[in-house]
């Protein structure tokens, strides 16, 4: 689980309310439904028309990354290959058949299948490749949702601001209405301001953070599965691969 996710969104719900608060303000004039709906409802709705639907599914199941991100242990995928190098090259490449059973990963598991299988080094290398750049786009594309949303999010809110002012001038008759509307304009412009810049835009970045570390992480694989279908020298191997954790 990522703490710091939990700890920076609890500190900017603190740092707004506490920041309220202290300026003499009441809770309730930040909570307005109407202003809730237009923000978030018509940023949705941007967002749904903006993503064909794989891809708006995929960005909504790739938000859990954020609080639980996958595992990337380097130092141990690093050490399991020097160990498959090791094995095959003492016993032979079809030593490696009975570890493909304990590779959880689907893309660790193909590489090492093909290994097994006798393919050349040069078919694995392009397989690997073709697989990696397809699921770095389609992980891309998918945290691209968040970012739109970060995007749209001001622009509903000033949308919800003028709808809030137009509330304002039917009523000018009637004062007991206009407070109302003026909650709606101004709270409207916080919602898009503070959903974008305090949870969307981080969302997205977090997110594309977390792909680069995944798309390393096959990067290493590859890397170390075309190292032993070339023969290359365990330590060899070992030694190149911890160059990508410079």
């Amino acid at each position: 689980m990522d703490k710091l996710s939990l700890v920076g969104l609890a500190l900017a719900a603190v740092a707004i309310i506490g920041g309220q608060l202290l300026e003499g303000g009441s809770l309730g004039s930040l909570l307005q439904v109407a202003a809730f709906l237009i923000v978030i409802g018509g940023t949705l709705a941007a967002v749904m028309v903006q993503s064909p639907l794989p891809v708006f599914v995929d960005g909504l199941k790739l938000a859990r990354w954020v609080i639980v991100p996958p595992a990337f242990d380097a130092d141990g995928a690093i050490a399991q290959i020097g160990e498959w190098a090791a094995a095959a090259r003492r016993d032979g490449m079809l030593a490696l058949e009975n570890r493909i059973a304990e590779v959880e990963d689907a893309f660790t598991r193909t590489g090492l299948q093909m290994l097994v299988d006798g393919f050349e080094p040069e078919r694995i290398r392009e397989a690997l490749e073709i697989e990696t750049v397809a699921w770095e786009e389609r992980q891309r594309a998918a945290a691209k949702v968040w970012e739109a949303a970060g995007g749209y999010a001001p622009t509903i809110g000033i949308l919800g601001a003028v709808l809030g002012l137009i509330h304002v001038m039917e009523n000018l008759s009637d004062p007991s209405k206009l407070g109302s509307g003026i909650a709606v304009a101004f709270v409207a412009t916080i919602y898009g301001v503070g959903s974008a810049n305090l949870f969307f835009l981080p969302v997205a970045c977090k997110l594309k953070t977390l792909i680069g570390r995944q798309v390393r992480r096959r990067e290493i694989f590859a890397d170390g599965l075309l190292g032993i279908a070339n023969g290359e020298n365990p330590k060899l191997i070992e030694a190149r691969l911890t160059g990508y954790l410079a």
